[in-house]
Parts: structure tokens; sequence; C-alpha cells
């Protein structure tokens, strides 16, 4: 009997945000897949992840003999295998700007990534953070503005329906969660605060959350 059309190399739940992007897609599009864990501090990590990605990152998707290693290329290559899935918005317009927003995430906001690590878990919510940090910050919550004005009438996500464009920035909705105390600060009027509530609700996250949280019970809290 043959197995999963898929199998996608990921890293801790608690921590991995570019595992969580193709991960969250493929969940909430409905895609069997079989899902290799590498544990990111345990021994042996570097050699774990060479025997199933050359680049020696995760995550990495295995479709067949065809190997992905970029969580935007992992979805964009999903989106095309499974129109039926609405990956990407269907009006030309919205999905052009979901392309954009999406290659934001990929390329910016290297501040928050650098000072910000995703603890999906955790709850550190700081009295200040480095100012470089502050206008990755208020970009985000400008940028997620504007995407529920102008695309999000028919839904909670940024395009209404869930696309790639949500998956890139649920890690984000994870660190505001997990550090910044007030996105009002930010110029935020309820659409941030509203959008990860959204976010989180998604029983794809909600099943990430709860692997979080199984690993920390298995690799200890030294892995997490």
């Amino acid at each position: 009997m043959a197995g999963p059309r898929y199998r996608l190399v990921i890293g801790n739940k608690n921590l991995s945000s570019w595992s969580l992007r193709p991960w969250l897609a493929m969940k909430h599009a409905g895609l069997d897949f079989e899902e290799i864990r590498i544990n990111l501090r345990g021994p042996g990590k570097k050699e774990q992840i060479f025997a199933h990605s050359p680049s020696g990152k995760v995550p990495a998707l295995w479709a067949g003999d065809l190997m992905i290693w970029d969580s935007l290329a992992i979805c964009e290559y999903l989106a095309e295998q499974h129109p039926e899935a609405g990956l990407w918005p269907e009006d030309p317009v919205a999905r052009a700007v979901a392309r954009s927003t999406s290659a934001e995430m990929h390329a910016g906001f290297q501040a928050l990534r650098e000072h910000c690590p995703m603890k999906l878990l955790s709850r550190e919510p700081q009295e200040t953070l480095d100012e470089t940090v502050e206008l990755n910050i208020g970009r985000i919550v400008r940028l997620w503005q504007d995407c529920r004005r102008r695309f999000g009438d028919g839904g909670p996500f940024l395009f209404s329906k869930f696309s790639i464009a949500d998956a890139m920035y649920a890690p984000v909705a994870s660190r505001f969660q997990t550090y910044v105390k007030d996105l009002g600060a930010y110029g935020d009027d309820g659409t941030a605060v509203a959008y990860i509530d959204a976010l989180f609700a998604l029983p794809a996250m909600e099943e990430w959350a709860r692997g979080a949280e199984a690993e920390l019970a298995e690799y200890g809290a030294a892995a997490g």
C-alpha cells in the first residue's frame, strides 16, 4: 500500500517558525503527508537534517524524488499542484498583493526575527523593544490593516479566506503574542488583535500548539 504523497521535514514546533508555514498550509488544505520531526536542540541534529535536506535546513518537502527546501517555494509548489485548495486568492489583484505580502515576510523583518525568536508557548511581554523591532512591528500592523481593509470583507484572514499569506504571518502572530504587550501602541485599531485571534482559532494552529506541548514533554525544557 502506497504511503503519503508528501514528506515534510520540520523542526521543533515551539521554535521553528519556517517549519510552521508550509505545515500550516498543508494542514489547512487537507493534504496527506508524513511528518518528519527533528529536534533542533538535540544531539546529532545536523546529521539528521542532512539525511533529509541537503541544504542543511528545515523545512524541506519531499514529493516523491523531488525535494523543495524553502518555505515559500514549498507553498508555491503546493498551490500549483492543488489549485482546488485555494492557497492563493482567485482575484488577480488580491493574488498579486498576497504574493507581495508573503515575499516581504520571506525577505524582511530581520530585526523582529533576531530579537524575538518564535517561542509559541511562551508569554514574555517586553516593556521596551529595540527600535528596529518596533519599526518592523509598525510596518506589519499597517500591512495587516491594509490587507484586511482592501480584501478582508469575506472572512477573518488577510484576503478573506485563508491563504499562503496567512501561513507566512502565523509565526509573526505568535511572536506578537509572546513579546508585545499592546499592539495599540503600534497603531493597531483592533484589526491585528482580531486577526491573531482568527489565526490561533484555526484547528491546524491548535494542532500545532498541542504538538509543541507534546515535544516539550518529550524533549525537555532545554529543547523548547
